[in-house]
C-alpha cells in the first residue's frame, strides 16, 4: 500500500486545501494519471499516481485543508511485472479476530444471479490473484463485460468494508491469511458498502437550519486562492496610499487598425490581434517615462525596477488570477497574445503554477469584459500601480468643433501615492491615452 501525501508546491507554502478529487475510490488509475487537485494561495497543482494500481481510500475530501506531507489518500500499487496488459492485485490481507461475530447481513450474487458474458483477461488474473468468483462482481463493460477495472473496485471496496466492520464490532484484530480475509470479503452485505459509500457530508460544509427551510445557510470555508486575495486586497488597503486618477480614450484609431490587419496577422501568427497587446506595449512605454510607477517600496528604500513585469488579471476557474507577463518590452503583440491566451485556457483549468503568478511590477485589469463601466481598481502588493480597463461604449464627444460619435473606455489608474506623486499619475495615465489613440506612437517611440 502507497500513501499519497501533500508535496512540496512551493517556498512559504505549508498549507492546501482539497480541490477536487479526479478519481474516485476503487478506481483502477494508470501511473501518471492526475488523481487530485490540490488549490495553494497562489495556484492550483496535481497529484498524480505513482504508478499503475487502484486508489483504495481518500482521507481528506473536497474542500478539506493538509499541510504538506499530510497522507491524504491510500493507493494500492498494480504487483510488480503485471506488464502492459492489466493490474495484478495482491490478496487483500484483513486484520480480523476468529471467530468474526460481526452482525453483517449475508453478500448476495449480482442481481443477474449469471455469469457475465466474457470474463476479460486482465480481469481473470485479478479474479485469480484475490480468489474470487466473477459472479460476485458487477460487470459495466460493452455487452456485460467484466474488466479489470471492475475487479479492481470491488477489491477495494470489499477491503474497505471489512476493516469498518470489524472496528464498528469492537473484535480485537489479529493477523489471518489470505484465504479467510476472502472468506469474510464474501459475507460481506452489498447493502453494508451502499450504507459506507452515502457517508455523511464533508465536515467542511455544514447547512445551519432557522425555522424553516427557506432560511437556511451554507457554511463553506473559504478557497486559497480566495483567502490569499482577501489577506492582499485589505493589506493593500492598511499599508499603502492609495489614490485613483481616471481619464477616457477614444478606442476608434485601434479599433479600425485591428479590422485592417487582423486577417494577415491571425493567418501569420495563428492568434487574433486583441486589444489587451495594445494596452500592455503602451503600459510599458508609460513605465519608461514615468519610472516611479514601476517601483516599489522596500522598507525604508524605494527599487526602481528596469524591466516590466505586467501582470494581466484573468477570471480563472477558482477565481481572480494574476498570471505574469515578463519582460514585455521585448515582447511582440503575437506573443503577448498568445502568451495571454495560454494563461487565460490554464486558468479556467485551474492549471497555473505558482510560478506564473510570482513577481510582477505593474498589473492591467480589464473589468470591462464584466460589463463595468468605472471602477477603483486596488493594487497588488508590493506594486504600486494598477491600470483599470472598462467598457467600450460610443458617446458623443467634441472633435475638432463637432459633436460626434466615438467608441469610448474610461481608464483607471490607482497608484500609491507614498512614491508617485500626482502629477506622475496623470501623465501617466495621459500617456497611455495618447498612445492608445495614436499607435503609430509605439513604432516612432514618440
Amino acid at each position: 500500500m502507497v500513501d499519497i501525501v501533500v508535496p512540496s508546491v512551493g517556498e512559504s507554502i505549508s498549507e492546501v486545501q482539497i480541490s477536487k478529487w479526479l478519481k474516485k475510490e476503487g478506481e483502477w488509475v494508470a501511473a501518471g494519471t492526475d488523481l487530485v487537485e490540490l488549490e495553494t494561495e497562489k495556484a492550483s497543482v496535481q497529484v498524480s499516481a505513482p504508478e499503475d494500481g487502484i486508489l483504495v481510500k481518500i482521507l481528506k475530501q473536497n474542500e478539506e485543508f493538509a499541510t504538506v506531507g499530510d497522507i491524504i489518500a491510500s493507493f494500492q500499487a498494480a504487483a510488480k511485472g503485471a506488464g502492459s496488459s492489466g493490474p495484478s492485485i495482491p490478496p487483500v490481507a484483513v486484520p480480523i479476530a476468529t471467530p468474526v461475530t460481526t452482525s453483517v447481513p449475508v453478500a448476495t450474487a449480482n442481481p443477474s444471479a449469471s455469469q457475465p458474458t466474457r470474463v476479460m483477461p486482465a480481469a481473470q488474473r485479478m479474479l485469480d490473484d484475490n480468489h474470487i468468483a466473477a459472479s460476485q462482481v458487477a460487470a459495466t463493460g460493452p455487452g456485460g463485460r467484466l474488466l479489470k477495472e471492475d475487479v479492481g473496485r470491488y477489491v477495494a471496496q470489499a477491503a474497505n468494508t471489512v476493516g469498518n466492520a470489524i472496528a464498528s464490532a469492537g473484535v480485537a484484530a489479529t493477523a489471518v491469511t489470505t484465504a479467510a480475509a476472502k472468506s469474510v470479503v464474501a459475507t460481506i452485505a452489498p447493502a453494508t458498502q451502499s450504507s459506507q459509500q452515502s457517508a455523511a457530508p464533508s465536515p467542511s460544509t455544514a447547512i445551519v437550519e432557522q425555522g424553516s427551510a427557506n432560511r437556511a445557510e451554507e457554511v463553506k470555508p473559504m478557497s486559497m486562492i480566495r483567502r490569499t486575495i482577501a489577506t492582499r486586497l485589505v493589506q493593500a488597503q492598511q499599508t499603502a496610499a492609495l489614490l485613483t486618477t481616471f481619464n477616457e480614450v477614444d478606442m476608434q484609431p485601434v479599433m479600425s487598425l485591428r479590422k485592417k490587419y487582423q486577417d494577415a496577422f491571425t493567418e501569420k501568427h495563428g492568434v487574433k490581434l486583441g486589444f489587451m497587446s495594445f494596452f500592455a506595449k503602451a503600459s510599458c512605454e508609460a513605465l519608461k517615462r514615468y519610472p516611479s510607477v514601476n517601483a516599489e517600496i522596500r522598507g525604508s528604500n524605494v527599487v526602481y525596477r528596469k524591466y516590466f513585469d505586467i501582470g494581466i488579471a484573468i477570471g480563472g476557474g477558482k477565481g481572480l488570477v494574476v498570471p505574469v507577463l515578463r519582460n514585455v518590452e521585448k515582447m511582440g503583440f503575437a506573443e503577448i497574445e498568445r502568451t495571454i491566451g495560454e494563461y487565460a485556457a490554464r486558468a479556467m483549468a485551474n492549471k497555473l503554477m505558482p510560478e506564473d503568478l510570482e513577481g510582477g511590477t505593474f498589473t492591467i485589469s480589464n473589468g470591462g469584459i464584466y460589463g463595468s463601466l468605472l471602477s477603483t481598481p486596488i493594487v497588488n502588493p508590493p506594486q504600486s500601480g494598477i491600470l483599470g480597463l472598462h467598457s467600450i461604449q460610443e458617446r458623443p464627444i467634441a472633435l475638432n468643433g463637432e459633436v460626434v460619435i466615438r467608441p469610448m473606455m474610461y481608464l483607471a489608474l490607482t497608484y500609491d501615492h507614498r512614491i508617485i506623486d500626482g502629477r506622475e499619475a496623470v501623465s501617466f495615465l495621459k500617456t497611455i491615452k495618447e498612445v492608445i489613440e495614436d499607435p503609430s506612437r509605439l513604432f516612432l517611440e514618440i
